[in-house]
């Protein structure tokens, strides 16, 4: 996820690793900002107005009920700020020439997890599952999952975060 917003900033949040003071920011300048109406988006929005003191959201939030590449188009005619998923903006901004760029990317709030579960039923391959999972977790993966630089000219990597959460209270696979 990334918190995308017009090349001049005005409300300063380039390079910022906390979402909640960004989104401070773009509420006290009254920047605009564009509610992507996506429900992942929408819920992440509200989490960073609730933290934020919630802020009165007239003269700057926007909420016209656009979503996706409508909400980035939208936002980039009227030198908004707005959520969306790196990937898909990146792909949209090649297509489209968005006058946007992903200004907040570090906050962990933004960040997706991917997630694996091995689930034992009969006639599932557990063993290739257990092999996929340990090929995920290897140290050389997340190495390589690091050095994986998105398919643009910017230098954004993925971010890997592999853990293998195996306690002592869990049961033996």
């Amino acid at each position: 996820m990334a918190l995308v917003g017009p090349p001049a900033d005005p409300a300063k949040i380039r390079g910022l690793t906390d979402a909640v003071e960004a989104f401070s920011r773009i509420a006290a300048t009254k920047s605009p900002f564009v509610m992507n109406d996506l429900d992942g988006v929408r819920y992440l929005t509200e989490i960073l107005w609730n933290a934020s003191g919630r802020p009165p959201r007239d003269g700057w939030l926007i909420d016209d009920r656009v979503q996706k590449g409508d909400a980035m188009l939208y936002a980039s005619q009227h030198g908004a700020y707005a959520l969306w998923g790196l990937t898909p903006f990146l792909r949209t901004h090649k297509q489209a020439d968005l006058q946007l760029e992903p200004l907040v990317l570090a906050d962990p709030l933004l960040q997706r997890m991917l997630v694996s579960v091995i689930v034992k039923l009969p006639g599932c391959n557990t063993e290739g599952a257990r092999a996929l999972q340990a090929h995920l977790l290897a140290p050389v993966t997340q190495a390589r999952i690091r050095a994986t630089p998105y398919p643009s000219d910017q230098h954004i990597t993925w971010v890997p975060g592999g853990r293998h959460n195996r306690t002592a209270i869990l049961p033996k696979a």
